[in-house]
């Protein structure tokens, strides 16, 4: 009931009409309240479910985003893992290089070469002397060794044909002929000498015109490229090398 409804006739029902309005008022209040209590209880309820319907559709695209960068972290420690194993060749093939290179500079300033660009025409023509040398002295003892067979068979041939008695001259020949059998088989098939050792090596041929020297040392004896080394006759030194090739 409105209070505007409310009329004052008489003064005695003034207190009674008075008092139903104020009651009807207070009733109209305590429902107005309880609709907004209900209303916002809604509401909350409402965004409660609403939030929980969007963390559960942004759930899903963080798991897939995880899941990508997971497999994209793998593939890229692969990719280190190739690298890194690419490096270490890389560096091994380096470390060669500049190994080979050391040497082949020990080489050339064991050789006194100060460049090898510089000298190589010089260089190729002492080698190719040295194998021309070699394949003369090869020629030569094959011709040596050749004649020594000639002169066996002649000797041979002699002492089929031969009609002396001197005992003696015979038994020369024979003993020469052995002692030249022997020399022409020590020639083809030399015997193998013991390795000497570092301490007592001796020099094979020398070419003066090189200034080069062949010895009967090598790489187990623990010589190197670069050594230097003393020529003694006797306690006297007599010549001081150095090895350009082992």
């Amino acid at each position: 009931m409105p209070i505007s409804d409310c009329q004052l006739k008489r003064r005695g029902d003034g207190r009674f009409n008075l008092g139903i309005g104020i009651s009807q008022l207070a009733v109209g209040w305590c429902l107005m309240a309880a609709s907004a209590v209900q209303g916002q209880g809604n509401s909350s309820l409402s965004e409660s479910k609403g939030e929980s319907v969007t963390r559960s559709v942004t759930a899903q695209p963080a798991a897939a985003e995880n899941e990508e960068l997971r497999r994209q972290l793998s593939v890229t420690q692969e990719s280190v893992k190739a690298l890194t194993s690419s490096l270490a060749e890389s560096n091994a093939e380096a470390e060669e290089l500049r190994r080979r290179y050391s040497d082949l500079q020990l080489r050339m300033e064991a050789l006194g070469l100060a460049s090898a660009n510089k000298d190589r025409s010089k260089l190729e023509q002492r080698l190719l002397a040295a194998v021309s040398d070699l394949q003369l002295a090869q020629k030569t003892r094959g011709e040596y060794r050749d004649q020594m067979l000639r002169l066996n068979e002649a000797i041979l041939r002699y002492i089929k044909t031969s009609q002396g008695d001197d005992a003696q001259a015979r038994m020369d020949v024979e003993t020469q002929l052995r002692s030249t059998n022997e020399l022409v088989t020590k020639s083809t098939n030399p015997p193998e000498a013991p390795e000497p050792s570092l301490m007592d090596g001796s020099v094979i041929s020398v070419k003066e015109e090189w200034s080069f020297v062949v010895g009967n040392l090598g790489e187990k004896k623990g010589v190197k490229i670069g050594m230097p080394m003393r020529v003694m006759r006797d306690d006297r030194k007599i010549a001081t090398l150095r090895v350009i090739d082992v």
